[in-house]
Order: C-alpha cells, then structure tokens, then sequence
C-alpha cells in the first residue's frame, strides 16, 4: 500500500452526514492523529468560517479540530484571487459568512453594487434579483466572474436544496460569461490545500465520498484518490468510469494507513 504523508478530506458524505454521526469517519481521523499523519478537512462549503467548520466537527461529531486544520472554497477563493488581483480590489459578494470574512480577511474590498473589480458567487440563501442585477453589471463592465463551486443541489431533511451551482448558473445565464470555478473538482482548491499542508502532490491523497468532485479533483490535479462508498458514489456507477480512483473502499475502517 501506498504511504501519504497528508490525507485531504471531504467532510459531508465522508466523515459524517449532515448530522448523522459516521463511527468509521470518526476512528479514521483517531487512526491518522496515533500514527502521526497530516490531514486537512477541504470543503465545498463556503458559507462557514474554518471556526465554525472545526466546532461542528468537535461538537456534533466528537472529532476534536482546530481552525487551521479546516479549508473551504472561500478560503481557496481567496487565496486564488490574491494572485490575480491587488490588495483592496473590491469585490461583489453573493455569499455568506463564511466568504465575507475569508475575502476581508484578505484585505479585500467588499462591495454590494456595481462597479467592482471582481464578482464572487458561492452559496447565498438570501439571493434575490438586486444581488443578480448588480453582479450582471459588474461583469459586463469588466468585472472577472469567479464561484466558489458549483454543486447544484445540497442534501437536506427537506430534499435536495439549490447550492450555489444554481446562484451561479443564474449569473452565467443573464451575463454569457464563463466562470473561474475553484472548488472540487477544480485545482484551485487543491493547489490552495497542497501549499497550506506544505505537501508535494506524490505525497498526497484526495479522501471523498463523490466522484464527481472529490476524487476527480484528485484525478485532475495529479494527486492519488481514495473513494469510499458511504455517500454519494456507489460501486455501480464507479465500474462505468473512467479513470477511477486510486483506491475504493466500502468503509474509512477498510483502509490500512
């Protein structure tokens, strides 16, 4: 078996399920802290702060974290927009808490209104049509267009909601421009985890529970992927694919470190 010296890992379908607690999810990470192996929680999420990520984690689901051991496409956003724009661009933010204070805490500009620099769509359970009609000025006016991620739908006990895959095609639809995406599985977020983790992509191994965005992720970044069906994939739709994981396991408990 393959040895990794840092472990990326999903959080929802992976480590737990919305509130549902995973014992498996639980020992893996146990087993990674008693054999002394790096490991970063990335998510798609970019409505939480790394704050209130880790007291989830800690709280709900008995897996102690700590802030720095938390990455979300709003922090990977900002990290990505700080090498193409200068220090107090203003931005346009459809977004929640959690992106405002990873771009202010970048020392970005955050605006409301057109004009703007940049426009960044993620996750916005309060979008209404001023928010869109402002980001369509924006961009038209020259504004780069950037999401967070576009995953279109959220698993809830109502069903499966809009995520921000549905805000952003609304952008794209009313402005006919093309977004940089930086979550999974697109690089910018891998690239902003591999430099926070101070890891080399042979050392690393992306640990999801969907195909489609964390082990393609890995697959399009170069990194090694560990798929476990607890979640989203099942072995069914994994033996039409191509190219597979990695790795596969049915449980986190089925994997030697």
């Amino acid at each position: 078996m393959a040895q990794y010296k840092t472990y990326l890992i999903d959080l929802d379908g992976t480590i737990y399920q919305g509130k549902q607690r995973y014992p498996a999810g639980k020992r893996f990470i146990e087993r990674l802290r008693a054999n002394h192996l790096n490991y970063l929680f990335v998510t798609n999420n970019s409505t939480k702060t790394p704050e209130e990520v880790a007291d989830n984690l800690t709280r709900n689901h008995d897996i102690p974290t700590t802030p720095d051991q938390v990455y979300t496409s709003a922090m990977a956003t900002a990290d990505h927009l700080a090498t193409l724009v200068a220090q107090q661009a203003r931005v346009l933010v459809i977004g929640e808490s959690g992106l405002k204070s990873a771009l202010q805490a970048a020392t970005f500009t955050l605006v409301d209104q057109a004009p703007a620099d940049v426009v960044v769509v993620g996750l916005d359970r309060s979008f209404n049509y001023d928010q869109l009609a402002q980001a369509t000025l924006a961009i038209q006016a020259g504004a780069l267009f950037v999401a967070t991620n576009t995953d279109t739908n959220l698993p809830t006990e109502h069903g499966m909601m809009p995520g921000a895959g549905a805000l952003v095609a609304a952008v794209q639809t009313a402005t006919q421009v093309t977004p940089t995406v930086i979550a999974k599985p697109q690089a910018p977020i891998m690239t902003g985890a591999l430099e926070r983790t101070h890891t080399a992509k042979q050392d690393a191994i992306m640990v999801g529970d969907n195909y489609h965005t964390d082990i393609l992720a890995g697959i399009n970044h170069g990194i090694d992927t560990l798929l476990v069906y607890s979640g989203v994939s099942t072995p069914e739709q994994i033996a039409k694919v191509s190219p597979k994981p990695t790795h596969e396991v049915d449980s986190l408990d089925d994997w030697v470190l």
